[in-house]
């Protein structure tokens, strides 16, 4: 194989997708695009890696334009760089909005585009999926109704249900704001009940660059990926926002999972999609959700009660759907 791929894709549950696929890319000449996450620096130890800064859409809509704006010009800058330098042959992305620069300017340069909407839209694409989906040569949705209505896109459903046993837990509570951005409601909520004595005694929380240290338990801005599997692993109970990835780590370790979904009211995200994250997978009585203080008490007093599901992902058939349109095209 001749020519660089790029794989491409913002922070949290956009990059975890990517390396879902390892299989399809490891035996590839393979750069990274992402924004500085700590994920996105572990992954820039072991793989050659640029960062662009975060931006999305929905900033305006929170006020943040001149965010926005700054963020948008200067990944322009900084895609410019990294399409000149890396020339690559095949780009693949899951978005989102801070990789749009980058697929404009690989698509002039005559690089082969695939884009993956994220497995976090069930109903309908996405707005990056909208917008950009023009420049791709493949559209790839991860459920039938958002395939419906994404003219000309190929379905792969990659949710699947685990018969494995549980593992063995220890009496520990695991709270994830995820990779973006800080979640003060939840990091509250969470130092109350345990206040209150309804969390277990050992409490690690992870609050985000800026987040606030809830007093009396052990906290940390960001995590290691490694280290957030190696936590979930011997955790019981997660609480986390409502990401996909977030959501498919806990559950395939067999986690009890309550979900707070970020919400547009509040300012604390661009969209209400993480709430139809959220009950998607409840529908599926893989979680709780907790929308107020009083839902999030009830859901830790069910936990005794509930027994937990694993579930996970399986891309099997994207990704050898992606190895076959690679050995046809990067030559």
């Amino acid at each position: 194989m001749t020519g660089r791929i790029c794989l491409a894709a913002s922070g949290g549950g956009h990059i975890r997708q990517l390396l879902d696929l390892r299989d399809v890319w490891r035996d590839h000449d393979v750069f990274f695009v992402t924004e500085p996450t700590a994920l996105g620096d572990s992954i820039a130890a072991e793989y050659p890696t640029h960062f662009v800064d975060h931006f999305a859409w929905g900033q305006a809509r929170l006020g943040r334009w001149r965010t926005m704006i700054a963020s948008a010009f200067g990944n322009i800058r900084k895609a410019a760089r990294i399409i000149r330098r890396e020339r690559p042959r095949i780009i693949v992305t899951t978005g989102a909005g801070s990789m749009a620069p980058l697929l404009l300017l690989g698509r002039l340069t005559g690089a082969r585009i695939i884009l993956i909407d994220s497995f976090a839209r069930f109903h309908s694409p996405s707005l990056f999926a909208r917008l950009a989906g023009w420049l791709a040569d493949v559209r790839i949705a991860q459920s039938a109704a958002s395939a419906a209505k994404w003219p000309g896109a190929l379905m792969f459903d990659p949710f699947v249900r685990l018969t494995t046993p549980r593992p063995a837990k220890d009496k520990l509570l695991f709270a994830t704001v995820g990779a973006t951005l800080a979640f003060p409601r939840l990091v509250d909520w969470v130092e109350q009940a345990h206040k209150e004595g309804l969390t277990p005694p050992h409490v690690i929380v992870q609050v985000g660059d800026g987040g606030r240290a809830p007093k009396g338990l052990e906290s940390h801005e960001g995590l290691p990926f490694s280290r957030i599997g190696a936590i979930q692993d011997q955790a019981d109970i997660v609480i986390c926002h409502g990401g996909t990835g977030s959501i498919i780590t806990a559950l395939q370790r067999g986690c009890h999972v309550i979900v707070i979904p970020r919400e547009f009211e509040r300012g604390e995200h661009y969209d209400n999609h993480q709430s139809e994250i959220a009950e998607a997978f409840q529908n599926h009585g893989l979680l709780q959700v907790a929308r107020d203080y009083p839902a999030f008490v009830a859901a830790l007093a069910a936990i005794p009660a509930r027994t937990p599901h694993l579930a996970s992902t399986n891309p099997q058939a994207l990704a050898d759907w992606l190895r076959g349109y690679i050995r046809e095209h990067d030559q």
